[in-house]
């Protein structure tokens, strides 16, 4: 059979696509300063995805089309590592006298005398994942393995080869052999997004991100392994042909990242023991920042032919040692299990703790986040747990230790009634969060419930801004809405920033919102899932409160674009006591509106139309606009489409005019608004 021969013209073709893409992977993943937009890369890897589909021999070992992953193994092959791949001793001394005696020792095996000069040290992280090496040979990655015991490991190459921000070809003049050191991890935001996926599909959750590295990379199937984003740094070197390091570890690691390796920024050189105890506290205090988890720092002498002089010790260097930080996740116990109301009537269950030290501090709460989760997880009081803590997240309880679960141990169960306010809860068909629905009279909700109430599209009481309510609240001054109407200018003005004018401008505030409209007062009641246009709606709709107060769930799903979560949101919340006592006190304190003759929404006028409001309007706002034209109606969008019927342009309307003209949708100017506007009325 006559072999194929490939046109050199589409071989060359093929090899500087490799070459842009390899030449922009690395300026994404490594130097994070892409030349390229993602779609621009998405074209170039799908143009060499197609011309490899169609000629095969054009495949390249460096080709980027070889991450998606390959045929599932059946067991992973042993590696034999030329050099060692050996731990370095964890110094359990965390405090500076650790680095103070790794210094003392260096220097007395050394044989330096004290007048000698401060020993240089290249300072490090110590990540907290799988470690890992790689064998590049000719340039290109043939081989990555576990460290395993040191002396034999596993190949993983497929698995390897999913991380993107690792060169498949080494850039500039490569060594025939080089043999990099380092760790494969999963980063916090890649862990938390792969968490959030898993839980949206209902699959289980990794349970910290070194555990999520390692999993990826022991993967038989390496097509599972590239759907969990893991990364690489290098750190050291195994065997090495053809190519001389520098001098010092610092330099090496230099060399390395101009190969195109992946290499921390978070290093440096530090001179003695203190220099040593700088970097220490330094990363300490950015542990919690750094978009990786850490367990501690690395010291290691610079100085290569001091390395090897010092040599190792059985199976550790002498030259090298770990400085931990303390540990992020400890077993303790679950002592009970309470629930926690947040400001929007979220209930979050949270577990009482045997108090146990994490991550520098002690903790004796963790979250539980939600009835799904603590079932998931099986979490029941009695239980042995693992507690996490990364820096100002809330503790978590990560997973339940089965085989220590005492007979005893009981389930959790979600209270039926709020434990601030008595309130009902509910938890809506579809959602996992269980709500309290007392948003105007729960203690908990009240800051929030009340900042909605006197926000702009609300009640619109102008001075009644975040740090007031504060200060109310606090004060126990105000309970619920009602309770601002009863306050006095003399009182207010004792609050801090108010003075006797600020006093007396909220007072007038006050008793200007007492008039407002019944779309307006709806949409300040803060009813779950009733926005804007939805209370506008039901204003119409209904005429009146009371009919809207009486309405069971079957009416409220008649109306155009309440569906059944919202209508069960609303009659939920008018059936709660507590909310018909709050109305009733707005009522009493004279709040009120016109009532409007009931306009059902089919029939009214704009019923059905969609408009969009772009520019400048000279003698309404948009947000008058868009209020008049859903009172009769219409719906008010933010974008132009097909479906879009009116674009109304006012003064240096943008691209949504542009757009307009380019579907051939209907425009208004403001005169034209105005004219539709009385005459659907």
């Amino acid at each position: 059979m006559q072999d194929h021969k490939i046109p050199d013209d589409l071989a060359a073709y093929a090899a500087r696509l490799r070459e842009q893409l390899n030449w922009h992977g690395y300026r994404y993943y490594i130097l994070d300063s892409p030349e390229i937009p993602d779609a621009e890369y998405d074209r170039l890897f799908q143009e060499l995805q197609a011309l490899e589909a169609a000629h095969p021999e054009l495949m390249a070992p460096d080709s980027p089309t070889q991450r998606v992953g390959g045929k599932p193994l059946e067991a992973f092959a042993p590696v034999r590592h030329r050099l060692p791949m050996l731990s370095i001793r964890t110094e359990t001394d965390t405090s500076p006298e650790g680095a103070r005696a790794f210094d003392v020792q260096v220097r007395r095996e050394l044989d330096l005398n004290a007048d000698a000069a401060p020993m240089e040290y290249a300072c490090e992280l110590k990540f907290d994942g799988l470690a890992i090496s790689l064998r590049y040979e000719g340039g290109l990655l043939v081989q990555a393995a576990t460290r395993g015991d040191g002396e034999t490991g596993e190949d993983v190459t497929q698995n390897v080869r999913t991380i993107k921000s690792l060169p498949l070809c080494l850039r500039g003049e490569a060594p025939t052999v080089l043999e990099v050191r380092g760790e494969a991890y999963m980063s916090r935001p890649d862990f938390e997004r792969y968490n959030t996926r898993q839980r949206a599909a209902g699959l289980p959750t990794l349970v910290n991100p070194r555990n999520g590295a390692a999993g990826a990379i022991r993967q038989l199937d390496s097509r599972q392994a590239a759907k969990r984003p893991l990364s690489f740094f290098a750190y050291g070197l195994g065997e090495i042909q053809g190519w001389e390091p520098p001098d010092t570890h610092g330099a090496t690691l230099d060399a390395l990242a101009a190969f195109g390796l992946p290499v921390s920024v978070e290093r440096t050189i530090a001179l003695g023991a203190e220099g040593l105890i700088a970097f220490h506290d330094v990363v300490a205090k950015k542990r919690d920042a750094l978009p990786f988890d850490i367990d501690g720092v690395v010291y290691k002498v610079n100085r290569l032919a001091w390395q090897r002089q010092l040599g190792f010790r059985t199976r550790e260097p002498r030259w090298a040692v770990a400085h931990k930080f303390p540990a992020q996740e400890q077993l303790t116990t679950v002592e009970a299990i309470e629930t926690q109301v947040g400001r929007t009537g979220a209930l979050t269950p949270v577990a009482r703790l045997k108090p146990v030290f994490v991550g520098g501090v002690t903790v004796t709460n963790a979250t539980l986040h939600n009835a799904d989760e603590i079932a998931r997880k099986d979490v029941r009081i009695g239980d042995t747990v693992i507690v996490r803590r990364a820096g100002d997240v809330i503790p978590e309880v990560v997973s339940v230790v089965l085989d220590r679960r005492p007979a005893a141990a009981q389930p959790f169960v979600m209270p039926e009634t709020c434990p601030v306010c008595g309130s009902h809860i509910v938890r809506p068909a579809g959602e996992s969060v269980a709500r309290c629905i007392g948003g105007l009279y729960c203690r908990a909700q009240r800051k929030e419930a009340l900042r909605h109430f006197a926000s702009r599209r609300a009640l619109d009481i102008e001075g009644l801004g975040d740090k007031l309510v504060e200060q109310l609240v606090d004060q126990d001054w105000v309970h619920g809405p009602a309770d601002l109407y009863a306050l006095d200018a003399a009182k207010l003005a004792n609050l801090e920033r108010m003075g006797e004018k600020s006093a007396a401008n909220l007072v007038a505030a006050l008793k200007r919102s007492r008039s407002t409209t019944l779309a307006r007062f709806l949409y300040a009641l803060g009813i779950r899932e009733v926005g804007e246009a939805t209370a506008m709606t039901l204003a119409a709709h209904f005429g009146t409160l009371e009919a809207l107060m009486a309405a069971e769930e079957d009416a409220l799903r008649q109306i155009p674009d309440v569906g059944p979560v919202v209508a069960t949101a609303i009659r939920a919340f008018f059936q709660e006591p507590h909310n018909q006592q709050v109305i009733a006190r707005l009522r009493a304190f004279g709040v009120h509106w016109l009532e409007v003759e009931r306009q059902p929404t089919a029939t009214r006028s704009l019923a059905g139309q969609t408009f969009v409001l772009t520019g400048t309007l000279d003698t309404l706002t948009r947000d008058q606009a868009a209020e008049r034209l859903r009172a009769l109606g219409a719906k008010v969008s933010g974008s132009v489409s097909k479906k879009t019927d009116y674009v109304v342009a006012g003064r240096d309307a943008g691209s949504k005019l542009d757009k307009a003209r380019e579907l051939n949708v209907r425009v208004l100017g403001e005169a034209g608004l105005l004219a539709l506007l009385e005459s659907s009325s």
